[in-house]
């Protein structure tokens, strides 16, 4: 029976207790890096570290895939102090302000030992722990401070996200809400302890923290985790592990169809894609390739998994049903496309530094997609930022982006609105073609089919979509880029 009145922690209980002695992390060549039993002894020595931090402080986390991530955030739940998940990859002006905003007053990092060991350290104004596995105490003590008051419920955890000016603002969830996203996610996809998760994906991401972490704490789904994402390293590590499940992105799929010479990935079972649209293209050339469906999710770092294709479908930015526990509401159901309002038990409680209570708060979330009610599912159009103003005219870019595939030659496309002096925006876009494909061509061919505020003033031919590492392609990004 647990004793623990933390919904994660009391999970946490259940699963060490069935599954002590098993595999919970691996590395990507298949060696076992900690047992159940194990994460559970680290998890009871950095607990020990964290007593310079009182309950309510916040710590920022910025160590990748590393096998301590769920000790460390299990030893934070018990300490009652706030994890703030930062990707490696931001850069120290991005994660001054991150913390700046979040009031984080530590920071655990990784340092390179000896050879390829890597040791993760608390740094804060006052305290530089070396949290080693041999238990060596190197703690610079501090005066504790009074524990901090939250305005509302105490989170567990702030999710990093950026709203519509760039700056950056955080999401607080609690544990219990944490748990109903994994429920949901782990339910919907059919994803159990029998399986094994290859964690390519950054844990510090909503996706990587909901479809690794958790799930390994909550239902015993142990992974395994890798920082490479070569596609050779993916491919080779899938089947070095026996990996059954691949949470990834388009990006990761496409790359690994075009790998010569894999060896057969035959106990991968189940490929998730999410962080941008899968095209049945795709889909379809991966499922000839590896014998393995790819099942397109979707979801928000405000509130987790939304929508999962549990059947998939040729149907361009089609994401499939609501998931177990979220119930979707059309906004405006007598237009198409539609904004929809996301209700379930795992929304977060509301925005840091600034609440947006019209858009997240009390159980129901309100993203910027624009939806489209098709079949069996929902069809991801476009945003309603994406939308770009040609002299008073809306532009959505998916409507351009679907004429252009249409094109014979073309590849990939992302259209986006670039800052025009007379006519406010104009329709710009970066396109994936055949060496044949002239621009010249291809826009006479556009005014043949799009009004005349719709067809692009420039084509940019480039090698592939750019991409962040989180998957996903800014258009706010692009059209800084191609000024």
């Amino acid at each position: 029976m647990s004793t623990s009145s933390d919904a994660l922690l009391a999970a946490w209980e259940k699963s060490l207790a069935e599954n002590r002695d098993k595999a919970a992390i691996l590395d990507r060549q298949g060696h076992i890096v900690r047992t159940f039993a194990a994460v559970e002894q680290r998890a009871k020595f950095l607990a020990q570290k964290l007593e310079s931090l009182a309950s309510g402080e916040v710590a920022a986390v910025q160590i990748g895939n590393h096998p301590d991530w769920p000790s460390l955030f299990i030893a934070c739940l018990r300490r009652k102090i706030v994890v703030l998940p930062l990707e490696r990859s931001i850069s120290t002006h991005e994660r001054t302000m991150a913390m700046e905003i979040c009031r984080a007053s530590a920071l655990f990092t990784v340092v390179r030992a000896s050879g390829d060991n890597e040791e993760i350290t608390l740094r804060d104004s006052d305290v530089a722990v070396r949290n080693v596995n041999d238990g060596r105490d190197d703690i610079s003590p501090r005066a504790r401070t009074a524990d901090v008051s939250w305005d509302g419920p105490q989170p567990a955890l702030l999710k990093l996200t950026s709203g519509t000016t760039a700056a950056p603002r955080a999401i607080r969830f609690r544990s219990a809400q944490l748990l109903a996203d994994c429920e949901n996610i782990c339910t919907t996809m059919e994803i159990d302890r029998g399986d094994l998760n290859y964690g390519v994906i950054p844990i510090s991401h909503s996706y990587g923290f909901s479809n690794l972490l958790t799930p390994l704490i909550a239902r015993a789904v142990p992974m395994a985790l890798s920082t490479d994402r070569m596609p050779r390293a993916i491919a080779d590590g899938v089947a070095a592990t026996g990996a059954t499940v691949l949470p990834g992105m388009p990006v990761f799929y496409q790359s690994l169809c075009e790998l010569n010479d894999v060896l057969p990935l035959s106990d991968l079972r189940l490929c998730i894609s999410a962080g941008a649209p899968l095209s049945p293209e795709l889909a379809n050339k991966f499922r000839a390739r590896f014998q393995c469906e790819i099942h397109s999710f979707y979801g928000s770092s405000e509130c987790g998994g939304i929508c999962y294709a549990r059947r998939p479908e040729a149907v361009p930015g089609f994401v499939g049903e609501a998931m177990q526990g979220v119930e979707i509401e059309l906004l405006d159901s007598e237009t198409r496309p539609s904004r929809i309002r996301v209700r379930s038990d795992a929304v977060g409680d509301g925005y840091l530094p600034e609440p947006d209570d019209s858009k997240l708060g009390r159980g129901s979330f309100l993203p910027d997609d624009l939806l489209e009610k098709i079949g069996r599912g929902y069809r991801i159009v476009g945003r309603v930022s994406d939308l770009i103003n040609v002299a008073g005219k809306k532009v959505n870019p998916a409507e351009v982006e679907a004429e252009i595939l249409k094109f014979p030659g073309v590849r990939a496309v992302i259209a986006f609105g670039r800052e025009s002096k007379r006519r406010h925006q104009e329709v710009a876009a970066c396109v994936v073609a055949n060496s044949e494909v002239s621009e010249t061509e291809l826009l006479g061919y556009l005014r043949l089919r799009l009004s005349s505020w719709q067809v692009p003033r420039r084509v940019f031919f480039v090698e592939a979509i750019p991409v962040n590492e989180r998957g996903k392609t800014s258009r706010r990004e692009l059209a800084r880029r191609f000024i």
